[in-house]
């Protein structure tokens, strides 16, 4: 994606085109496929899929599915739009994986990054083609539901999920699922997608379990037009002092979006350096709009991503990049397949089928999402053992600040990079050892 001028739109749009369609008062295609029935215990309505959380990972399953010609229901506990706490970097493969159609709302383009070392041995690295796209997290999350609905997916905001069963009184056959809500009503489906977050009740279900739990800590802080034109189309990233540990200035008009994130159990610390950071940069004296909080977790290598006709995807299966966190690009790409595949669990007409088609989703996440996870843990190694040495390979060394250009435009991954450089396999060899 080259640069433009000036005065370019704002609006990226995916490479594909969406059909129209013409939607219903619910957001269902007119004439589209309808929900079967069943009778006795359950009755009710059955869902060929049934998706919980409508952030990016759950809006695209939705889509997904939707888009097979499934009936869809995608269930959030909040009213859209909705904040959440994200920087909001939108980098090649996220680009990538937007559903056909979808107009990425941009708030800025990067063109530079400033580099420093806890604050210090600072350093501007430019780039004529844009690195990574700015967004903020509330219109981009309704944008991919409203895309969804678009395609035929209904949604239902404001319920929340208490649990899910497949087997018992709620469930009138081996093919359903019930999803019952806060308020005792449930939901039948034919297949379950969790996209529900880090803390995900259907991550419980499926039992994900998690190796490496972060906290990361934001401000969303409104700036003069003076200090805003300061920072237009360049970030800050700022390897802190906590191992493992950076910090991020992302520009978004007339806000600045400043985090830092760590391990967790290092809470004082990681507040700490949030506070130091912000008032290093001069922005003390700006009164922050929204402060949050958002611990993120990676799941471990054995952490299962299934459970009878249950997937699991996004934050919710713990799947994001180690090293950086990054977690968006992961999001929209397990949800794609896990819409994908939940599609073809609806069709299983038995336990043994329904498997399958899990084992095969299992298999296509480990096989991508997977292998740019392992290399992240070893990037992630070695960062929090030679900080240094990371910020003077990227801001001194050309090949290294091409790699990172080539990583968020889309060009490439960690886990290509380390396969086609010989310097960088060698170099997570050696902390390796």
């Amino acid at each position: 994606m080259g640069h433009g001028s000036d005065g370019e739109q704002r609006h990226i749009v995916s490479s594909e085109n969406a059909d129209a369609g013409t939607d219903g008062p619910l957001g269902e295609h007119q004439g589209g496929p309808a929900a079967e029935s069943v009778t006795g215990p359950g009755a009710g309505p059955v869902w060929d899929v049934v998706v919980v959380g409508a952030g990016p990972a759950g809006a695209s399953a939705a889509h997904a599915a939707a888009a097979a010609g499934r009936t869809v229901l995608l269930l959030e506990k909040a009213e859209l739009p909705r904040y959440k706490t994200c920087g909001g970097g939108i980098i090649g493969p996220s680009r990538d994986a937007l559903p056909p159609g979808f107009e990425l709302p941009l708030q800025d383009r990067v063109h530079a990054v400033t580099f420093s070392l806890n604050g210090k041995l600072t350093r501007t690295r430019r780039s004529k083609k844009m690195l990574f796209g700015l967004i903020n997290r509330p219109e981009f999350d309704a944008g991919l539901v409203a895309i969804a609905e678009k395609e035929g997916a209904v949604i239902r905001t404001g319920v929340t999920v208490s649990k899910v069963e497949q087997h018992g009184a709620a469930v009138p056959d081996r093919r359903t699922v019930a999803v019952v809500l806060s308020d005792g009503e449930t939901v039948l489906a034919r297949a379950v997608v969790g996209a529900d977050g880090s803390a995900s009740r259907i991550g419980a279900h499926v039992g994900v379990k998690t190796e490496q739990v972060d906290l990361g800590l934001e401000a969303e802080i409104p700036v003069p037009p003076s200090v805003a034109e300061d920072w237009a189309g360049r970030v800050l990233i700022d390897w802190g002092p906590l191992p493992g540990s950076y910090g991020w200035v992302f520009p978004k008009g007339d806000t600045l979006t400043v985090g830092v994130i760590s391990s967790r159990g290092e809470g004082a610390a990681t507040k700490r350096y949030l506070e130091d950071f912000i008032a290093r940069l001069g922005l003390a004296g700006f009164e922050p709009a929204v402060s949050s909080g958002h611990l993120t977790r990676c799941r471990s290598d054995d952490s299962p991503l299934s459970r009878g006709r249950v997937l699991v995807c996004g934050d919710a299966a713990g799947l994001l990049e180690p090293w950086t966190r990054e977690g968006i690009s992961f999001a929209l790409r397990s949800g794609r397949l896990a819409g994908e595949w939940a599609v073809r669990i609806s069709e299983s007409q038995d336990a043994v089928d329904a498997r399958r088609q899990a084992l095969n989703y299992a298999f296509a996440i480990k096989a991508g999402l997977g292998v740019e996870m392992g290399v992240g843990r070893r990037m992630l190694a070695l960062f929090e053992k030679r900080p240094l040495l990371l910020h003077a390979a990227i801001t001194g060394f050309r090949p290294a600040w091409k790699a990172f250009a080539d990583i968020t435009r889309g060009a490439t991954t960690l886990a290509g990079l380390v396969r086609t450089h010989p310097m960088a396999r060698r170099a997570l060899d050696a902390v390796d050892r």
